[in-house]
């Protein structure tokens, strides 16, 4: 009996094996066309695609024609290319093959304390580097450390990298990156060359936008491009995220300025105008009522500190001391919101002080 039952069950598997084999190919197919996000996607492949840093890509690409490279520390604000210029560089420099071999790569997420990099990085830092290429070319003959988030690092393990600088400096080059260079200790600046990432022109982001929207086949006005470089403050990888987001929500119609609002959390204009009429009133029943619904509607109190600080600035309607006063309670609702105060009232005591500056005269 047992026999019988086995037979069939045997016979039976081995189509469903070839039928699975089939849809494991099938699904394989499917991986390779699988999309990826823009941001991966138009990352420049190499240093002459990097945008609006001349002096960075200067120096890289003497290094590439082979002079040396000095330890490189790289600072300046999120999304303006500091990952993806050395990461370019790397790829040029070592080709596809040598790539993985000859860069190590340690983000923020990764553990980075002082055993680490005694351990890690010092192994990595020791091994030693031909100087050629499987394609025949010339390879430099030392390997690069990139430490991402170098500013995130504990002033322990920072002390710990000076010695493996400069020990191993014949075999070994180091990319430090960072966004607040103040937060590197000075042994360590002192032994790189330092670049300031500048935050990216507008015109500049607003090309690479039309060319990804050109390439993607997005439907978007130039006004509407103009408007996602203001909303995303010099950051591009930001831009494009909202770039294909408000590509995704609207499914081939064409993206607006009201679309990438809301995509980005940006409080309309008209909302912020609502409340400063409000606080002109003298109404504080008024203005509670306008609180609680800008609280309802989901905006965050922090975007609308930064937003009503450009309008207060900019404006003309105030005097300069009703600006310095309103300014100072931005600051102190900002630092209060930072440490996790509640919304409501943050805004409530913010709105209160605007209304008595106004209503004064």
């Amino acid at each position: 009996m047992q026999a019988f039952l086995k037979g069939p069950s045997s016979i039976s598997t081995k189509p469903v094996a070839a039928k699975e084999k089939s849809t494991a190919g099938s699904s394989g197919e499917g991986k390779r066309t699988k999309p990826i996000p823009w941001v991966e996607k138009y990352r420049p492949k190499n240093v002459d695609e990097v945008a609006f840093q001349d002096e960075v890509v200067a120096v890289l690409k003497k290094s590439l024609e082979g002079a040396d490279l000095p330890n490189l520390l790289f600072y300046g604000p999120p999304g303006t290319g500091k990952t993806s210029t050395i990461l370019a560089a790397a790829r040029e420099l070592f080709g596809p093959d040598l790539f993985r071999q000859r860069v190590l790569e340690l983000n923020a997420s990764d553990e980075r304390g002082i055993q680490v990099i005694r351990e890690k990085v010092k192994a990595f830092a020791q091994l030693t580097a031909s100087g050629s290429r499987s394609d025949g070319k010339m390879c430099p003959p030392f390997k690069i450390v990139i430490l991402d988030e170098a500013d995130s690092m504990t002033s322990a393990a920072q002390a710990a990298l000076r010695r493996t600088m400069e020990k191993e400096s014949k075999t070994t080059r180091f990319c430090l990156i960072c966004n607040y260079i103040s937060r590197i200790i000075e042994p360590l600046t002192s032994r790189c060359s330092k670049f300031r990432f500048k935050p990216l022109s507008d015109s500049i982001q607003q090309q690479r936008l039309l060319d990804v929207s050109e390439k993607e086949h997005v439907k978007i006005s130039n006004e509407a491009v103009s408007y996602l470089v203001k909303v995303s403050e010099g950051d591009l990888r930001k831009a494009i995220t909202f770039l294909q987001s408000a590509t995704r929500l609207m499914g081939g119609k064409d993206v607006t300025e009201k679309i990438i609002t809301e995509i980005a959390g940006v409080i309309p204009k008209e909302t912020i105008d609502e409340l400063l009429l409000g606080c002109q009133s003298g109404s504080f029943e008024k203005l509670q009522m306008l609180a609680k619904n800008l609280i309802n509607e989901g905006f965050a109190v922090a975007q609308l500190v930064n937003q009503l600080h450009d309008t207060i600035v900019e404006s003309e309607d105030y005097s300069d001391k009703q600006k310095s006063a309103i300014v100072e309670k931005l600051a102190e609702v900002d630092k209060c919101l930072a440490d996790g105060a509640d919304e409501f009232l943050q805004l409530m005591s913010l709105c209160a002080l605007v209304m008595q500056q106004l209503t004064q005269n």
